[in-house]
């Protein structure tokens, strides 16, 4: 069977491989945006907010009813270093702020509300970049962080961290003056084996030059353990506490 597929003008075991991820994808970025879209929808109109460490600003369409600043110190340009995972193109030529995030050019108390969303991991100091926003924080004012548990290589060099837990924003938020809201996790361990998995076949073609490609059987083999992770995921039972895709954290200035 292998032999046929080798002779095919299209690789079907690829093309079987993406048929059956279609119906496992993976629900990171979607309960993320989900999450972002209900929290931000509760900030009053015409209210100030930052995004802090904003990118490619692909968070904006969630602000229409609010005064948006974005921020971001504009160095990554996609490429990286060419290590790990990249984005590969990069536009970050509409920005209202380019600066330092723990040195923004702004008054204190200058914003109702400031989101910071899977920017931590990326920040040599972030417990510094939390600082800050304390003092861009009105009094009551809100932060939305979102960041990952585990993640793999980023947008390298600028990756120093592979996650946080939930014990790090209870520790730090409290100390650094804000109260917690809501801490939810995203997702939970099931999910984050599936999503891993389904880069199996990206990490080969990067990573195992020299091996064969994966057989039919290999394949179908990944499909039959990508469903039972779904299986399991389904009747999970708080396996979040010791792995998820990350945490979405919902705080106000004290």
């Amino acid at each position: 069977m292998n032999k046929i597929f080798k002779k095919t003008k299209y690789n079907l075991k690829e093309i079987f491989f993406k048929i059956f991820l279609k119906s496992l994808k993976t629900t990171n970025i979607e309960k993320r945006e989900e999450w972002l879209k209900k929290t931000l929808k509760k900030i009053p109109d015409g209210s100030r907010i930052l995004d802090a460490g904003a990118g490619e600003q692909q968070y904006r369409c969630f602000c229409t009813h609010l005064n948006y600043v974005a921020q971001d110190f504009a160095q990554y340009d996609g490429k990286g270093n060419d290590a790990g995972l990249q984005m590969g193109n990069w536009n970050q030529s509409n920005l209202d702020i380019i600066s330092d995030i723990t040195a923004i050019p702004e008054p204190d108390a200058s914003f109702d509300a400031i989101m910071c969303v899977e920017v931590l991991e990326h920040l040599t100091d972030p417990i510094k970049a939390i600082h800050e926003f304390a003092r861009l924080l009105k009094p009551g004012g809100r932060l939305i962080l979102t960041a990952p548990f585990c993640s793999l290589t980023h947008f390298a060099p600028f990756h120093f961290y592979s996650g946080f837990n939930r014990y790090f924003y209870q520790k730090w938020l409290k100390e650094l003056g804000f109260d917690i809201v809501e801490i939810v996790p995203n997702g939970n361990y099931f999910e984050f084996l599936q999503q891993e998995i389904m880069r199996l076949n990206l990490m080969s073609l990067e990573y195992a030059t020299k091996a064969k490609s994966l057989s039919m059987i290999e394949y179908f083999a990944i499909w039959k353990i990508l469903r039972t992770l779904k299986r399991l995921s389904k009747n999970d039972n708080g396996s979040n506490e010791v792995l998820c895709y990350g945490y979405h954290v919902l705080a106000t200035k004290r």
